[in-house]
């Protein structure tokens, strides 16, 4: 089972996701778009996972704490020689706190993590084949109060994200 540990986002956020990812869209003449249902922003990818150590997964997640804090997307960008966009977050402290907490206590754990340094940011599309280049955005934010562990799987498919379990933030 493919694992990963993600903030969904809003309607209201979502929607100006899929703006963004649209206008990237009429801006190129082919890739892979962010399905709606599909946008977050990973904060930590666990990668395949034996369905016996979802348990422990959880309970890591049950030592998590974190306040609400405020995510905002300010910038697009892109990886993978221009073929990845990306609408990228502001690295706050909440955020990478949050971020490295996660990591740390899964590596703890004996969970492997790549060893990357973290790069907050929410895939609008990949493949994508455009002239254009990132453009300035209007900077836009959510506060964040839950994160999710979510199974990556494709059905019929299609790549489907499904939350199994979630942790608030300590109000």
């Amino acid at each position: 089972m493919r694992l990963f540990i993600a903030i969904n986002f809003n309607d209201e956020t979502r929607s100006r996701l899929l703006a963004l990812r649209d206008e990237l869209r009429g801006k190129s003449l082919s890739g892979n778009f962010t399905a709606p249902e599909n946008l977050h922003l990973t904060l930590v990818f666990i990668g395949e996972v034996n369905p016996k150590k979802v348990d422990k997964i959880k309970a890591i997640m049950d030592t998590v704490t974190f306040a609400p804090f405020t995510a905002t997307v300010e910038r697009l960008g892109t990886f993978s020689r221009g073929t990845l966009w990306w609408a990228g977050l502001r690295d706050g402290n909440p955020l990478k706190d949050l971020q490295r907490e996660i990591e740390h206590k899964l590596a703890l754990c004996g969970f492997e993590m790549d060893g990357r340094k973290y790069s907050p940011h929410i895939t609008l599309g990949r493949e994508v084949v455009t002239d254009a280049k990132p453009w300035n955005i209007k900077p836009f934010s959510e506060m964040v109060t839950t994160i999710e562990l979510m199974k990556s799987e494709r059905i019929s498919g299609k790549l489907t994200y499904t939350a199994i379990d979630t942790r608030r933030a300590i109000i």
